[in-house]
Parts: C-alpha cells; sequence; structure tokens
C-alpha cells in the first residue's frame, strides 16, 4: 500500500511539473494562443509583431541581393527602378511573400494598429505602372528568373486579393493581374520541358512551385491551368516510393523535399488514391525522421538560418496532409511535430537578424493559416 502511494504520488509530481512547464510555455509566449476549437492562432499582437518586420523591410532597398543577368551596362539600375513594386526585403521573392502576409494580416485584423500604413505602402507600391514595369523586366530576363519560387509567391498574393471583399484590395488585384498572368505562362511555357522534377531543399522545388500554383488555379477557377499542373504533377510524383527522408535537412534546406511533395499529392488526389500512395512514399520510420525540428546553429548565416524556414514549411506541409489522413494511425504524429516545429521555431523570428527577419515571418503566418484550416476541416471528418 505504501508503494503503491508512493508511485502515485510520483507520477502526480511529474504531470504537475510537465503541465506548470507546458502552461508556461503558452503564457510566456504572447503571438499565440490555442482556439476555442482547439487550433493554434496569432494573437492580435503577434500579428502586429510579423506585420512590422514586413512593413520595416517591403520599401527597404538595401541591402539588396538582385537576381538579373546582365548583357548591357544599361541593365545596371537601382534596385527600385528595376522593380519598382518588389524592391524591398532583400531580394524579389521575398519582398513578394511579404506583401501576402501584410494581406493576410489585414484581412484577419483589419483593425490592427498597423492596418492604415499596411494600406498605404501597398498602395504605393502596387500601381498598375509598376506592376507593368514588373512585367517589362520578367520579359526580358532569363526564363529561369525566379523559378518558381518567386513565381509560386506571386500566384499566392493574387489568389489571396482574389478573394478579399475590399475595394481597395479589389483595386490590387487588377493592378497585379498583368504580372499575374505572366507568370502564369511562365508555368505554362516551363512545365511541358521539365522532363525530371527538382528535388531540391531551395528555391527551384517543383512540388513546392506546383502546390502554390494549384492552389492559384483552383480558388480563381483557372480549369486548364489546373488540369495541366495535375497531369505534371502526376508524371512527375505519382511512383515514388520510399522518399528518404532520413537524409534530411542539408545544410540550408528550407524546404522538406520528401512533405512538400507529399502536401502537393494531397491536393490533386482523391482521399482513398492519397492513402494508398502515401504508404509507400513516407513509412512510419520516414515520417520519424522529419518528425524532429532542424537545429539552427547561427542565425546571423542567411543560409544556416534557412533551416528556421525549413521548420516552418514542415509545419505547413504535416498541417497540409491532415484531410486526408482522418482515422489515419500516423495523424497524431504528424500534428505533434507541427506544433513542436511552430514552437521551438517561433520565438527566434525576432527583428535583430535581417538575414532571417526579412523573409520568415511569412512563412510562420503561412503555417498558422493552414493549421487553422486544416486542423478545423479534418475534425469535422473524424469523429470523437
Amino acid at each position: 500500500m505504501i508503494f503503491q502511494k508512493t508511485i502515485f504520488l510520483f507520477f502526480t509530481c511529474l504531470f504537475l511539473i510537465f503541465s506548470t512547464l507546458f502552461a508556461q510555455e503558452e503564457s510566456d509566449n504572447p503571438f499565440l494562443q490555442t482556439s476555442e476549437t482547439g487550433h493554434l492562432t496569432l494573437t492580435e499582437i503577434g500579428a502586429s509583431h510579423f506585420a512590422r518586420l514586413a512593413l520595416d523591410c517591403i520599401q527597404k532597398e538595401y541591402p539588396n541581393k538582385l537576381n538579373q543577368v546582365l548583357t548591357d551596362s544599361s541593365q545596371l539600375n537601382e534596385p527600385r527602378e528595376l522593380h519598382p513594386s518588389f524592391y524591398g526585403c532583400f531580394d524579389w521573392h521575398s519582398s513578394v511573400h511579404g506583401h501576402w502576409m501584410l494581406v493576410k494580416l489585414l484581412k484577419k485584423f483589419p483593425n490592427m494598429p498597423e492596418a492604415g500604413e499596411i494600406r498605404v505602402k501597398i498602395s504605393e507600391n502596387l500601381t498598375r505602372d509598376n506592376i507593368l514595369a514588373e512585367v517589362e523586366y520578367i520579359e526580358k530576363e532569363s526564363k529561369s528568373w525566379e523559378r518558381t519560387y518567386g513565381w509560386a509567391w506571386l500566384l499566392k498574393l493574387a489568389e489571396e486579393l482574389y478573394t478579399w471583399e475590399d475595394a481597395q484590395g479589389r483595386e490590387w488585384y487588377n493592378n497585379l493581374m498583368p504580372l499575374t498572368e505572366k507568370v502564369a505562362y511562365r508555368y505554362e511555357t516551363f512545365l511541358p520541358v521539365l522532363k525530371y522534377p527538382i528535388r531540391s531543399g531551395v528555391h527551384p522545388n517543383t512540388a513546392f512551385g506546383l502546390s502554390f500554383a494549384w492552389d492559384f488555379a483552383n480558388t480563381t477557377g483557372a480549369e486548364e491551368f489546373q488540369e495541366m499542373i495535375e497531369y505534371r504533377a502526376k508524371k512527375y510524383f505519382i511512383f515514388d516510393h520510399d522518399c528518404p527522408a532520413d537524409w534530411e535537412p542539408s545544410g540550408q534546406d528550407f524546404l522538406s523535399s520528401c512533405l512538400e511533395e507529399a502536401n502537393l499529392m494531397q491536393r490533386i488526389l482523391t482521399k482513398r488514391q492519397f492513402k494508398q500512395w502515401f504508404k509507400y512514399f513516407m513509412p512510419k520510420d520516414k515520417i520519424l525522421s522529419v518528425a524532429r525540428p532542424a537545429i539552427v546553429s547561427d542565425r546571423s548565416d542567411p543560409k544556416i538560418v534557412h533551416l528556421d524556414g525549413l521548420n516552418l514549411s514542415r509545419a505547413w506541409s504535416m498541417y497540409g496532409l491532415l484531410p486526408k489522413m482522418a482515422r489515419n494511425k500516423y495523424r497524431k504524429i504528424l500534428i505533434k511535430a507541427a506544433e513542436e516545429h511552430l514552437r521551438v521555431t517561433l520565438p527566434n523570428i525576432a527583428s535583430e537578424n535581417y538575414e532571417g527577419a526579412h523573409w520568415l515571418a511569412s512563412f510562420v503566418v503561412y503555417a498558422l493559416s493552414v493549421e487553422e484550416g486544416q486542423i478545423i476541416e479534418s475534425r469535422e471528418i473524424v469523429k470523437p
């Protein structure tokens, strides 16, 4: 009897300790809260913090990494002259998804303190003349310019504006249209000649590029574009199996090759098809390989800090799989791993290291938006 009481007290103490630690972790993080439906969501404080990071960089011209091929000296212009809409945030694609994040936050928190400044700065950047200058630039650049990472985020920005019932948002969407059409055309001419998918964990990753393009096509009703994406995705990935998840991460990844591919295929396959495909693509040992967050050793290094992005993109991919994983034995592993990736990384998204601050906030907001939508949707499927 004494032994039983001792054991009971021991485990009670353990429970209280871990409960206290978890509660302390929640209370110490002003950016996140758990909603009544059980999903993680941004607080308005968090939204303001992340909005501030983008507002401080979308019109910050330097430092700047120009990704251009020079054919003569006339192209040696200032970033603002080359890219009057997307010259800030260190590089073109980061500026694009910084604009996406600001629109996303404004839609979710229309009365946030930064709302007025967001509207002013985006209005200054997304004018019709500025966008036409962006189109002129992309027409002169190499076919591989911003392929496909920057293209994908441009379509995500267009999709976000398309779904917003706001007069100013509609104006921005219409202004952006020439560039949206140009990027869609780039996809349409590139995919037929891409015989083999690009599986790297950085910008050219094919699965990531197709995922955002599919979202845009599906949301806006671009049926032919969507059908082409689905055809190419199946051509590239349908026979894949035993993804080498235990090789991840590489030292500068910000995308998981395995999870991005799975996240694409869950979009285009039926639940039954996806279940069969995923069983052979990522057995349990492969899932466990990507369940541990990557360790970031130096956040002042512009390549090593990519691993913070990897943790966040892993989280959005894991959440993205959930509606197709109802009653699946790996579902709980994915939810737990996704939350751990978010909690490990979120405290480090701060402004003191510009190497990460100019782009990682967008990854946080996107991961949480996927989590909110997919957790709710998949819980409606799974009965308690």
